[in-house]
Parts: C-alpha cells; structure tokens; sequence
C-alpha cells in the first residue's frame, strides 16, 4: 500500500526527521488560509498530492491548469488561490502515472526551505540478499531514475542489520560518498536511524525521500518522501490502513483487495496468475529474459475458493493490455484443482479471447489438468516454467 506525501511526512516526523512545515488543502480558500499558519512570509510550495514521483515533469490534462508542473513555487500569497483552482480537479500526468494520469483532490501547502544541495535517500528490502539496503545517490545534475539505469555504479549500496542502526564507519562512509561535510554527519545520523526505525516499525517495504536537502549549517531536511508497507503486514497498523486512498488505487487493484490478493499492473502484455512472491518474481524474469514484459500479475495466495479464484482470473482477463495469460500454480496449501475450477468459471462468464497457458506443479496437479482436458477450452498445458513462457510467447505471436 502507498500513502500520499504529507501523510508519509507526518509518520516520518515521529521518528526525529526534520522537514518543512506544511498543511493540506482540499479547496483553493483553504490553501490560501492554510499559508499564514506554515509560513507568515513566502515563498511557498504548493504540491498536488498524486502518488506519483516526478510530480514537478508533470502535465495537466486540462487548459484550465496552465503548462507549470504539479510542484510551483508560489512567491505572492496573491497566487495562491489562481494557482490551487488550477490544480485542484484537474488530471495531472506524469513519467509514473501513464497517459492517463491521476486526478488531484488535494494539495500540500509548504514553507519553501532553501538548501545549499540536494541528494537521493532510500531504504528497501534487497530480496536476493535478504536484507534491508540503504540507498544513497548524488542527484545534483540528474535523476535517480536515469542512475540507475545508465549509471548504478554512482548509488551507494548499504546493507543495514534489523537489530540496531548505521554504524559510525557507514556514516564516514556517506559522507565521503556524497562529499558533505563533517558538521553533518550528527544530522545524516539522526536521519539513517530515524528511516530505519520507521521501516522496521511500520512494516514498510519502501521508504524514499527525494531529494533530502543540505541547508547551510549542515543539517538534513526531508524535502519530498514517499512510503509503500507490506500489504501482507497491515493487520498490525490499523492506523496506516486508514490512510489508503481508494481513488488513487485502480480499480482492477480494489477488485483483487476484495479477495485478499495482490494485483499489481507493469508495461507488458502478458497476465501472469500466481501465488506467491517467489513465482511471481521468477515468471516476469523468465519473460523478461525472453523479450516479454508482465501486463500483470495476480497473487492469488491464501485461502480461497473455486468463486474467489474465478473473480481474481476475470481481473486478468478484463486487461485490455493482456495479449495472453500465463498461469503458473505450485500447489500446496493452494490445491490446483481450485485453480483449474476457477478457469472454468472465469471463462464461462467472460470467454476466453486470449491465449491461456497453465503450469501445475503440486496438489492435485493430475486432477486439475484433467479438469482443464474434459472442458474443451483452448488452454495449453505446460509442464515446466519456461516451456510455459514460451508457449504463450509463441501463442501471442501466432495470434498476432
């Protein structure tokens, strides 16, 4: 689950890291009101609150909103109001969002803080080692994004223990990586261990702050920040599921929610059913290798039933940027039986219009591919995962 800006602020502020003041808006009146109690003098931020990175590259769909971005600063309280009527209601798209963009109902009033530099801060869970890493990177003339796809040599890498915070040669470590000066090492100190708390606090699987500013006397400033948490953990922050925005989710994503499944959406055109972390992974590897991309991907792990599988696999199918399926079931406490019902079921109501390829391994694995035999669908049965990657690859091209 993603949170908004200010909300991931607020959480971020308990734990002792320094950022502007701010407030939330919902109505041009309300931002011009809310400017005086951040900040009696300007300049201020005025943030539409998408989530979304790149905000400030951004473009809004409507005339109304004129050609500036969804970060503006605003140096006249004057301008306020023009500037939240333009925002507020208006469709703001972005690198992340995809053509269709997000729609804006609220925006983040801040002080305007002036730094002496800017830098990259994250923390993320590094799946193949199994750790927590710390991700720090110089974005003075470039963007993160652009580092790690061109430069990644140029992102610090620090794998951080879950028992107790950064150590006092990983702080040298940073500084001398990012070339701040000794005067803040206290701050970068203070900042480390307050995102690592909060991480192992709140279930986060994500915590980015971009960019972290450096002001004159050497202190750190939380400038931007962004949080994601274990979907899987939420029963134990009751407090933090609240604060998920149904309009910000797709509604493919509150469908498979309904029935405690992750449904995630890539730029691909392939659905990809699994269930369980570990094969999703692998399955939009194994495509990846190939050429192919996952349109989607749906997690159908947990308990469920013939109807619940049948609602997840119309998910998939209802796609339109799915050009085939690929089904890929180690069955266990999933029988795969279950699965092969659901298929059934899904494709009686919705048909079956793209190409379909199941990979049974486990629990009744003979019975569901007999399942699948007796209904006469046009579904290709593989035995091993990559003879289903390339049966679906082959079945996409062949319909093509």
């Amino acid at each position: 689950m993603n949170i908004h800006e200010y909300q991931a602020k607020k959480i971020l502020s308990k734990y002792g890291i320094a950022m502007p003041k701010g407030k939330i808006a919902y109505t041009p009146n309300e931002a011009k009101r809310v400017t005086s109690r951040v900040s009696l003098r300007g300049p201020w931020m005025l943030k539409a609150q998408i989530q979304s990175g790149a905000r400030a590259k951004g473009y809004f769909l409507e005339e109304k909103a004129g050609k500036k971005g969804g970060i503006r600063l605003i140096k006249s309280r004057r301008d306020i109001i023009k500037n939240a009527e333009q925002m507020l209601g208006s469709t703001l798209v972005t690198p992340q969002t995809g053509p269709k963009g997000k729609l804006v109902s609220r925006i983040y009033v801040e002080a305007f803080t002036k730094v002496k530099r800017i830098f990259y801060s994250a923390l993320v869970i590094d799946r193949m080692e199994a750790a927590i890493s710390l991700l720090f990177a110089d974005i003075a003339d470039t963007d993160i994004n652009e580092l790690a796809l061109n430069h990644p040599e140029k992102i610090l890498k620090i794998e951080l223990p879950l028992d107790h915070g950064i150590a006092s040669e990983q702080i040298r470590q940073v500084l001398e990586f990012l070339k701040l000066n000794s005067r803040s090492a206290r701050s970068l100190k203070r900042f480390i261990n307050g995102l690592h708390k909060a991480f192992l606090e709140n279930d986060a699987s994500m915590i980015e702050v971009n960019p972290v500013g450096v002001m004159a006397n050497g202190q750190l400033i939380a400038l931007d920040a962004k949080i994601s948490f274990d979907d899987n953990a939420l029963f134990r922050h009751k407090e933090i599921a609240k604060l998920q925005d149904d309009y910000e989710a797709d509604e493919r994503e509150l469908q498979a929610a309904k029935y405690k499944f992750t449904y995630c959406e890539f730029d691909g055109n392939i659905g990809c059913i699994v269930n369980g972390d570990g094969l999703a992974m692998a399955v939009m590897d194994e495509l990846q290798d190939k050429g192919y991309g996952a349109a989607c991907y749906l997690n159908v792990k947990g308990g469920v039933d013939k109807d619940k599988i049948a609602s997840g696999i119309k998910i998939i199918m209802t796609n339109p940027k799915v050009e085939g399926i690929l089904i890929n079931i180690l069955g266990g406490f999933l029988r795969c039986n279950l699965i092969a019902e659901g298929i059934i079921a899904a494709a009686s109501e919705v048909g079956l219009n793209v190409p379909l390829v199941v990979r049974f391994e486990g629990t009744n694995k003979d019975e569901a591919k007999e399942i699948l035999l007796h209904s006469k669908l046009p579904v290709i049965i593989a035995d091993e995962m990559d003879e289903a990657a390339d049966a679906v690859i082959k079945a996409i091209e062949e319909s093509d």
